[in-house]
C-alpha cells in the first residue's frame, strides 16, 4: 500500500506542476514580468531606471516554449507514476482519490509561491472534505472473500 500511495503522490505533483506550466505557458504577461524582474536582479541595481528591458520583449516567447514542453513532459510522467499507483495499491479508489488529494494541495502550493494567490473559505472546506475522504479510505481495510458456510459443514 505505501509505494501506492507515494506513486499516488507524485502523480499528483506533476499533475499540478503541468498545470501550473499551461498557465505559464498561456498567461498574458506574467512570463515577460519574471523576464524584467530577472533582468534588474541580475543588473543589480534593484531599481528599473536605467535597466535595458528590451530583451525580454522577444525572450518570453521560448519560455513560453519551455513551459509548453514541460506541460507535456509532466503529464507523460504523471500518468506513468499513477498507472504504478495503480498497479500498486489495493484499489482504484485509494490511487485516485490520493492523486486528487495531492493535486489540490501541490496545485494551492505552486499557486501561493508562483503566482501569489490564495484561496477562499469554501475552497479550503472541499480540501478538507476530500483529505476526510482519504484518510477514510485509507483507513478502511479489505476483507479477504469469506468462502461459503456451507461448505464448512459439508
Amino acid at each position: 500500500m505505501l509505494p501506492g500511495v507515494f506513486y499516488a503522490s507524485i502523480a499528483g505533483f506533476l499533475a499540478a506542476l503541468a498545470s501550473s506550466s499551461a498557465k505559464l505557458s498561456l498567461g498574458a504577461d506574467y512570463l515577460k514580468g519574471v523576464c524584467e524582474t530577472g533582468l534588474i536582479w541580475i543588473d543589480g541595481q534593484g531599481s528599473t531606471t536605467g535597466v535595458d528591458t528590451t530583451a525580454c520583449d522577444w525572450l518570453h516567447i521560448p519560455l513560453r516554449l519551455l513551459c509548453g514542453g514541460l506541460l507535456f513532459t509532466c503529464n507523460a510522467v504523471m500518468w506513468t507514476f499513477f498507472a504504478k499507483a495503480l498497479r500498486h495499491s489495493s484499489s482504484s479508489a485509494r490511487a485516485t482519490v490520493t492523486t486528487t488529494a495531492s493535486n489540490f494541495i501541490f496545485s494551492a502550493f505552486l499557486g501561493h509561491v508562483i503566482f501569489g494567490e490564495t484561496h477562499a473559505t469554501l475552497w479550503w472546506v472541499g480540501i478538507i472534505l476530500t483529505l476526510t475522504g482519504l484518510l477514510v479510505l485509507h483507513g478502511s481495510t479489505t476483507q479477504a472473500p469469506q468462502e461459503n458456510v456451507e461448505k464448512k459443514y459439508e
